[in-house]
């Protein structure tokens, strides 16, 4: 092409190139570096939710929920409705050790259905907490199980099919703490409150009076005012040591990379389901809707330091344009961190353990099953969020059961997701190890025990996981997007576990599990799914709804 020799055509495409590489840039820049609250004052202290006190009968630890409606002044002189567990935002800590056995009684104060749902906590079907064990206003729920997980971060929130978004953006969410031997005897910051510090944190739209309020925007909610435990502009006195802060996305759909101000280098030591097998370096920690993370930082220099969301500059950060024009991106400041307290003055960690944990992991020749599911794409609903986002082109439907498993097992399980948007994939009963993702390793900080994972659009993560302990075939676990408005609008399916050696002919195994997915419930035990508000379970399974006194 001889007209690119010509030096005035050459001056005009470098110009043109060069103004091009201009407006990315000055685009960049005002959609991701400029912080949405950056006029923030940190001048509140931090809420810290208390831990919630068991009582002791014949051995078993019994622990009171409450989820009532309240009142709460996120800003001076202006209140605003919300909802809470045993207060007006948010609820207590429940802290369990392994091999507890406890009872949760759950009480419904609302003029609305609720469910509690026990995420990532490994525990039977009718005990999950799902839209299947629904608890009508003015009823008591019993939900008993061992504690059968590792040393980890849960949270426990609701789960009503078609208002669980509203319900977690009103306030009903809390977290569960969980010890263990092993995380007993290393020497990690453990002082509740002081130097191990639970972060739930989440956005949320405020109207000029101070009300918060619920407004879908661009498919999900996202607010421009950031509450850490419910407070805003929040402020923590800490040790000028190592601090552990236990972080929970319980944001309705909004992604964060959690970071400092100054760009100070911190640990990663545990993902969603448990400590990781050493600690991780790391400057930013990427966090979707569900997921938990432990992380220790170093403040023995003594100087405050903010904890941010740090902006995702990558070319393909599609999460941020779908967020809606007043938040922008994920880019906010979050918490100042004050060590003022003297490292000498109680016994503060200094230097973390070189090991963690020992994590038994499967190879893929281990696989008894590989399942694929596809996230968005094609299939009933159309597509879009108004209609509902499908999982292998079907929208959730209460009386199907999509997926059967067969006790012991160990899967692979493939998500792809094929829509344009990320979507944070989490799975009811059970603990998983990724993979790959895209056949590259996963991340060192995602190396553990996961129950929740981020598929980013055109993306495959593959993980391994083992169905144990737990059988039953007619009542299911689900597996679901965890924006919480993809979840309410279908973006949801359903599994069972089926013991082949008590409920199905060993030899025909494989055939029922063709078989019994996709069937609707009719063809299965009447006491699958009643009709009416209230579930009841069959006698022997422990369930029952009470009537409140």
């Amino acid at each position: 092409m001889t007209y690119l020799n010509n030096p005035l055509i050459k001056k005009v495409l470098l110009g043109t190139l060069a103004v091009m590489v201009v407006a990315i840039l000055i685009a960049t820049y005002l959609f991701f570096v400029p912080v949405v609250n950056r006029g923030v004052v940190f001048e509140n202290k931090l809420h810290i939710p208390v831990l919630l006190e068991p009582t002791d009968l014949d051995g078993q630890k019994v622990f009171e929920l409450a989820a009532q409606h309240g009142e709460m002044e996120f800003f001076t002189g202006q209140m605003s409705e919300t909802m809470g567990f045993n207060g007006d935002y948010l609820g207590p800590v429940i802290r369990f050790n392994k091999g507890d056995n406890v009872a949760i009684h759950v009480t419904n104060e609302l003029d609305e259905a609720t469910a509690v749902h026990w995420h990532g906590m490994h525990v039977p079907a009718e005990m999950d907490g799902t839209p299947h064990q629904m608890i009508p206003p003015g009823q008591v729920w019993r939900a008993e199980y061992p504690v059968l997980n590792e040393a980890a971060t849960m949270w426990y929130h609701p789960h009503p099919h078609g208002d669980t978004a509203t319900q977690v953006s009103a306030g009903l969410a809390g977290l569960i703490i969980i010890d263990d031997e092993n995380s007993d005897s290393l020497e990690l910051p453990k002082t509740y409150g002081i130097d191990d510090i639970p972060l739930v944190v989440q956005d949320r739209l405020f109207n000029d009076d101070g009300e918060m309020i619920y407004q879908i925007n661009n498919g999900s909610y996202y607010g421009d005012t950031i509450l850490v435990n419910g407070t805003v502009g929040p402020f923590v006195e800490v040790p000028a040591a190592m601090v552990r802060l236990r972080i929970l996305n319980g944001s309705n759909g909004r992604i964060y990379t959690f970071g400092f101000e100054d760009g100070r280098e911190f640990y990663q030591i545990a993902s969603d389901g448990g400590l990781l097998e050493a600690p991780v370096p790391m400057t930013g920690l990427k966090l979707s809707t569900g997921e938990r993370a432990e992380i220790v930082v170093d403040l023995s220099d003594g100087e405050d330091v903010l904890l941010k969301s740090l902006p995702d500059l990558s070319f393909f950060a599609v999460e941020d344009f779908v967020t809606n024009l007043g938040a922008r991106h994920s880019h906010f400041n979050l918490l100042k961190l004050v060590p003022t307290l003297d490292p000498a003055s109680g016994e503060f960690v200094t230097e973390l353990p070189a090991k963690l944990n020992t994590i038994e992991r499967w190879s893929a020749e281990d696989a008894d099953n590989i399942r694929s599911l596809q996230m968005a794409g094609g299939g009933a609903g159309g597509g879009g969020a108004a209609q509902g986002i499908p999982i292998n082109g079907q929208i959730m439907d209460m009386g199907t059961i999509n997926e059967v498993v067969m006790l012991g097992d160990v899967e692979i399980w493939e998500i792809t997701n094929a829509g344009g948007q990320p979507h944070p994939f989490h799975i009811h009963d059970i603990q998983f190890l990724i993979l790959d993702r895209d056949g590259d390793p996963p991340l060192p900080g995602e190396s553990g025990w996961k129950d929740t994972v981020r598929v980013d659009p055109g993306e495959t993560v593959r993980f391994m996981t083992q169905f144990t302990t737990y059988a039953n075939s007619t009542i299911p676990y689900m597996y679901h997007c965890h924006i919480l408005e993809h979840e309410d609008g279908g973006m949801m399916g359903q599994f069972v576990v089926a013991d082949p050696a008590v409920e199905l002919n060993q030899k025909q195994s494989l055939v029922a599990r063709d078989n019994l997915a996709n069937t609707t419930l009719p063809l299965l035990p009447d006491n699958f799914f009643l009709q009416s508000s209230a579930y009841t379970c069959d006698p022997n399974n422990n369930v029952s709804l009470l009537p409140v006194n």
